[in-house]
């Protein structure tokens, strides 16, 4: 379970009510709540698109990994394994992309997500919009964290949605990059 995640994301309108969410994320009582703004750099390499993952490279006050996240036409749970390069280098864009660049890129692309995060002991729950030069797109996901199976991850996520009001039916079957990017996964998954 180390190297999975698990999760469900929900397309929101930007009428999405994000006061009344937020009421009732904070009547369960996060740890603590985040805003911040991120930058993803994703890539596809010619093994990526043939073996099914993208690579991500995060940025952001909290967090800068390099990700290698698994493709499937349902990415309720997934592999997703990152590696922490910690903020003390910088956003190591160069590095970065000369690293990737190694492996064959087929297809890159950037997206900024304006975050709100609210985090539990079981749970972090985002909503968030993020935009392209050319599309934006406003989700709220849930993702279970430290738990020892698909089964009880799946469970605490049922718990956070029934107590905001998310049916897990209509949760989207796309993921963020196809949403963001249409297409560009073809053939890929």
């Amino acid at each position: 379970m180390r190297f999975t995640e698990i999760e469900h994301k929900f397309v929101v309108g930007p009428a999405f009510d994000l006061t009344g969410f937020r009421a009732s994320l904070d009547a369960i009582g996060p740890a603590r709540h985040t805003a911040l703004r991120v930058r993803d750099r994703y890539f596809i390499t010619v093994d990526g698109r043939a073996r099914h993952y993208v690579l991500r490279h995060r940025f952001d006050p909290e967090l800068h990994q390099l990700t290698i996240k698994s493709l499937a036409s349902d990415p309720e749970v997934r592999d997703e394994i990152n590696l922490d390069l910690g903020h003390h280098a910088g956003a190591q864009q160069a590095p970065v992309d000369a690293f990737v660049a190694r492996m064959g890129i087929d297809w890159q692309g950037e997206l900024y997500k304006d975050l709100n995060v609210w985090h539990f002991p079981d749970c972090e729950v985002v909503h968030y919009v993020a935009t392209t030069s050319e599309r934006s797109v406003c989700c709220v996901e849930f993702e279970a964290i430290q738990q020892a199976s698909v089964t009880e991850a799946l469970a605490v996520i049922g718990r956070y949605e029934r107590a905001t009001g998310f049916n897990p039916a209509d949760r989207s079957l796309r993921p963020l990059l196809d949403l963001m990017f249409p297409g560009v996964l073809r053939p890929t998954w």
